[in-house]
């Protein structure tokens, strides 16, 4: 298959994009790179650095097989840097894909959502048939973007994902996420800062997330929203868990944030697909990582504070 991937260079993209070339697929790969790209170079993989905002009128897509559209302003308080930017990201740029997508014939079209849609949730079994009711910017844009594209469903095929948190090394990692920052604290600190501590989260690992899009594209009788998590914990879980294998304390602070969650995925695992990974198998790979001198605790790790240093969101 030909296939555009967009929020190419980041944490999950740096993952999909060397199982997608393995499989043989040939790859165009854009991103704006405000996080750089750590994709090695391979001959059936074209790498742009590219605005959707604005450049989509010079990319060519005619004889493409799929989309599967990353990009977006990654999490609350970075879409809260600049909201306008936020929602011409996710949402304006994706119905200009879209339709350039439809134009060019391109026949299935995979959107990254977000878990988060459903809002704060007390049913036990959170299923994609429930009411979105997003409470945040970040929240909204993946719900208005997921309704543009399902108003494209009955001309190409619109799977949309929506993740759990996700967990797990990449190459272009992520610190900024639950299991990642605890397990890194505990490295770093001996110790982790929960907040709460009693919101439920959902989790996925990067590998099973970013094997979820390669099997879409081989699942067209799959279509609409699906969700994707399978281990729904605690913060206070998520810790005790890490404290389990890196020796740490826990020290619980008051917090702010009502969002409690789970996902059900039934519809996912009931169409054939099995999760491999484990939030245990991310903290391990992690620490190893950490020891072995391949990953530390920089700043460009954490997306918000990245973006504050470089401003990337001032334009």
């Amino acid at each position: 298959m030909k296939i555009l991937v967009t929020g190419a260079c980041g944490y999950k993209g740096t993952v999909l994009i060397p199982k997608l070339l393995k499989m043989g697929h040939s790859i165009v790969a854009i991103d704006i790179m405000w996080f750089g790209n750590f994709l090695e170079q391979h001959p059936q993989l074209k790498v742009l650095e590219f605005d959707i905002r604005n450049s989509l009128q010079s990319l060519d897509i005619d004889g493409f097989d799929a989309v599967i559209h990353l990009a977006s302003v990654a999490n609350d308080p970075c879409s809260d840097l600049n909201p306008h930017i936020s929602w011409e990201i996710s949402c304006l740029a994706t119905m200009n894909l879209a339709e350039k997508a439809l134009r060019s014939g391109v026949k299935k079209f995979i959107y990254a959502s977000s878990g988060s849609v459903y809002g704060i949730k007390s049913e036990l079994q959170v299923t994609e048939d429930l009411e979105l009711v997003p409470i945040s910017e970040y929240n909204k844009t993946k719900m208005v973007a997921e309704r543009i594209l399902m108003s494209y469903s009955d001309k190409m095929i619109v799977q949309i994902v929506r993740p759990a948190t996700v967990c797990g090394f990449s190459p272009r990692m992520r610190l900024d996420v639950a299991v990642n920052l605890l397990t890194m604290q505990a490295l770093t600190n001996g110790e982790m800062i929960i907040l709460g501590g009693d919101q439920i989260r959902p989790n996925i690992h990067i590998e099973d997330v970013t094997d979820l899009y390669v099997y879409l594209l081989g699942r067209p009788d799959i279509q609409g929203p699906i969700n994707a998590g399978f281990e729904n914990l605690s913060i206070r879980e998520i810790a005790t868990l890490i404290s389990n294998h890196i020796p740490s304390r826990i020290i619980v602070k008051e917090s702010n944030d009502p969002r409690s969650y789970r996902l059900d995925s039934s519809k996912l695992l009931d169409s054939g697909f099995s999760p491999k990974k484990t939030v245990k198998d991310a903290v391990i790979e992690i620490a190893e990582k950490y020891k072995k001198g391949d990953l530390s605790n920089e700043v460009r790790w954490h997306n918000l504070k990245w973006m504050l240093e470089r401003k990337v969101l001032n334009a």
